[in-house]
């Protein structure tokens, strides 16, 4: 329930607060003196975008802010998705800045405009001449039809499992392309593996075959250098076996005169038994390398093999052309695990689809069921409303898509010569039509469920007389189950409100500015006089005020 409303620097009004309470309140005003600013305001705390244009003074911020009975919606699950701070008594407000931008507050939390409609759509409904044109839109006949038939819960399962349905045919879409990306990549990758695999790749060979490449190029070479050294060392005259030898026994001679002696002996033996063992080691060298031609072309045959690999492939060792291999093998794996995953996810598609259709039969045996009550009370409430040959003909008809509210295909048609021509809604009825079709209809549902707080902006217009009276009479019915504010041109509507608040201009300063209070009885009695008698009032007028107000 909306309990009070402040617009502050907002086109014509520079600083409005009112209070509204439950039952039927009544907004009147003569044309022009800002009702539809009004109703601008309260949209802004209502998620619309803001516009600039309309603040009044540039240098100051516009702020709209209205407090609101949530008790009875059961807004905590959306508090929480939004990340808010729930409370029974909610405070939305809207700030347009001098600067341009704008802001939004749920209970002084800072919010965006999403969270702020997902919210006000649960609390408030503005309904204008606009909104009555949604009585054609299939969704919203579903919705009126569905409230009740009950299938809240049934709708939300569904919705729930064909948003998972969406998800496995997407995720089955890119499997199946990923499966044929596969098998067209297929022998290109199948070839790409087995010369890997082939090539029999280890870690370090490459640096070992290089090190046997430069010996086996230039064995020649190392082997006149080593028999060279073998030589030299084992000459008889000058050798270096025979230095090493002769040095070491003349040191031997007189290791025992001074310990400098004998270490200087002992450093000789170690020096020469290193020797003997390097000699060993240049003997052994050189009788192991051979010339062998066959071998250094295998050598390099090798060698060739590794670098061609590498090159191809844009990599620089053996490490990098293996992991090359592991991921050309998780390529061809793919296919496989591809084929295994869209097996899997075509069964559960198939299990989906006939629960899905299981919940598409109950909601529309539901429907169906729920038909011919709702176009009962729809011919009582617009006979009531002097619509009397008027009728309403709900065509229902189940087929085999699941589409987004189940598998109906849902029309309203009406006709206004007693049945005999029916035509889909918003074709032949005219707009004083429609906006009582849509106040039945509205009747109706406040039957069924707790609907929102409701404005009506001239749900009245272009009805007089008896019609009216009547549309007085089922708002004021309306209003013992539900929050209703109507803003009307006519008496008959406006004396029938157990509140009725004008909307008014006044001179402010050097400018005109809009204001609206609530009126006492007899502030009442005279307004509706002008109302119906114009700015004189009369006896007549007064009179007539009175009888509308008894």
């Amino acid at each position: 329930m909306l309990l009070s409303l402040t617009i502050k620097n907002y086109a014509l009004i520079r600083d409005l607060a009112v209070d509204f309470t439950n039952g039927l309140s009544i907004i009147t005003g003569e044309t022009g003196a800002g009702k539809s600013i009004l109703l601008g305001g309260l949209s802004l705390v209502l998620g619309k975008r803001a516009d600039t244009t309309l603040v009044y003074d540039k240098d100051r911020k516009c702020v709209v802010e209205a407090k609101f009975d949530v008790r009875q919606y059961g807004l905590q699950s959306i508090f929480q998705k939004e990340d808010l701070d729930y409370d029974d008594e909610l405070i939305i407000r809207r700030e347009i800045l001098p600067n341009g931008k704008s802001r939004a507050f749920v209970n002084d939390t800072p919010t965006n405009l999403n969270a702020l409609s997902a919210i006000s759509s649960r609390i408030i409904d503005i309904h204008s001449q606009h909104e009555t044109l949604q009585l054609a839109d299939s969704s919203y006949q579903f919705n009126i039809v569905d409230s009740i038939a009950g299938n809240e819960e049934l709708l939300n399962h569904y919705a729930l499992g064909r948003k998972a349905l969406k998800r496995l045919e997407t995720e089955l879409e890119q499997l199946r392309e990923k499966e044929a990306q596969a098998l067209r990549d297929q022998d290109y990758n199948q070839f790409i593996f087995q010369e890997l695999q082939d090539a029999n790749l280890e870690i370090g060979e490459q640096e070992e075959l290089e090190s046997n490449l430069e010996k086996l190029s230039h064995a020649e070479e190392i082997k006149s250098i080593l028999n060279q050294i073998v030589e030299t060392a084992e000459r008889e005259s000058f050798g270096l076996n025979e230095i090493l030898s002769s040095v070491k026994s003349a040191l031997s001679k007189i290791a025992r005169y001074s310990d400098s002696y004998e270490a200087l002996s002992s450093r000789w033996e170690s020096l020469s038994i290193e020797a003997r063992d390097l000699l060993y080691e240049v003997e052994s060298e050189n009788d192991e390398l051979v010339h062998d031609p066959a071998e250094l072309e295998k050598v390099e045959a090798r060698l060739q093999l590794l670098y061609g690999l590498q090159k191809k492939h844009g990599v620089l060792s053996i490490h990098e052309l293996q992991e090359l291999k592991a991921a050309y093998a998780e390529k061809l794996d793919e296919k496989e695990q591809a084929s295994g995953r869209i097996d899997g996810i075509e069964a559960e598609i198939v299990e989906l689809k006939l629960q899905l259709k299981k919940l598409g039969d109950s909601l529309h045996q539901n429907r169906k069921g729920a038909l011919p009550e709702f176009t009962e009370k729809m011919m009582e409430t617009l006979s009531e409303l002097e619509m009397k040959n008027t009728r309403l003909r709900v065509n229902l008809r189940k087929g085999e898509i699941l589409l987004k509210n189940g598998m109906d295909e849902l029309e309203f048609e009406i006709s206004s010569d007693k049945g005999v021509t029916y035509e889909k809604m918003g074709r032949i009825a005219s707009g004083g039509e429609m906006s009582r079709l849509m106040l039945a209809v509205k009747f109706i549902l406040s039957e069924y469920a707790a609907l929102p707080a409701i404005i009506f902006d001239e749900i009245d217009s272009g009805v007089s007389g008896e019609v009216s009276n009547r549309i007085a009479d089922l708002l004021l019915r309306m209003s013992a189950r539900m929050q209703v504010i109507s803003i009307t041109h006519l008496p008959q509507v406006a004396s029938k409100g157990q509140q009725h608040y004008q909307v008014f201009k006044k001179e402010e300063g050097s400018g005109i500015a809009t204001d609206i209070k609530r009126l006492n009885q007899d502030e009442r009695l005279v307004h509706l006089a002008e109302m119906l008698g114009g700015s004189e009032v009369t006896d007549s007028a007064l009179a007539h005020a009175r009888q509308l107000l008894s």
